[in-house]
């Protein structure tokens, strides 16, 4: 217990350094002069989670939030556009949890998420989070459930605890949050296509669609 206690004050000090950071992007307004821009100057944690052609020519962006019910929604809807689009488009899932309101799991969700991604499992996870989202959002304590996911999805779960509260998945989030803020991202889902965003009309699964058609025209494929 002794040996394992100052490894504990580690984890609660990163666990509580990457809230505040988080806390403290979520609060601070963009600067307008960069929102909206390629988002070359905050490229985002890295390697970024990538699920379809690593090569296409368009890329689908979302900010999202492991415990946010649009999200949840949408998530089905993004997996139909990677059906249809197939090897013409990639999409890049980046962590913008609405923490600590109005989701108060959000936070931990995203480190669960990230920790799994160190095992090369974060789209299992991902979806594993999106499918059982009622479950663990009404939970007072969601580890046990986070460990179990982990757990089926065949994760090593030792070590998804210990990455779980540690530096690389916090910075990680971190840096995701700082890519969310040069965009002036203030919501979830949010998405880029080749880093246009999608708004009004556009936000909807059509409108990406719509978008996603268009830059496929725009890149001659």
């Amino acid at each position: 217990m002794k040996r394992s206690l100052p490894l504990l004050i580690i984890a609660a000090v990163l666990v509580a350094a990457v809230a505040l950071t988080w806390v403290l992007l979520r609060s601070s307004r963009p600067d307008q002069s960069s929102t909206n821009s390629s988002g070359s100057e905050a490229p985002g944690a890295e390697p970024p989670h990538i699920r379809g052609n690593p090569k296409a020519r368009v890329t689908l962006e979302e900010f999202g939030d492991f415990e946010c019910p649009v999200c949840g929604t949408y998530s089905v809807e993004v997996k139909k556009i990677e059906a249809e689009f197939g090897d013409r488009l990639r999409v890049i899932f980046r962590e913008y949890p609405l923490y600590p309101t109005p989701h108060k799991h959000a936070l931990i969700a995203a480190q669960a998420a990230e920790a799994a991604g160190l095992q090369d499992r974060f789209w299992e996870m991902h979806d594993k989070l999106y499918e059982n989202q009622k479950a663990w959002s009404e939970a007072n304590d969601v580890m046990p459930l986070f460990v179990d996911y982990a757990r089926q999805i065949g994760l090593d779960t030792d070590r998804f605890g210990r990455d779980l509260n540690g530096e690389i998945v916090a910075t990680r989030i971190t840096q995701d949050g700082i890519r969310a803020h040069a965009r002036g991202v203030t919501g979830t889902p949010s998405f880029f296509v080749n880093g246009k965003e999608a708004k009004g009309d556009s936000w909807k699964p059509e409108g990406l669609r719509e978008m996603i058609n268009a830059a496929l025209r725009e890149t001659g494929k």
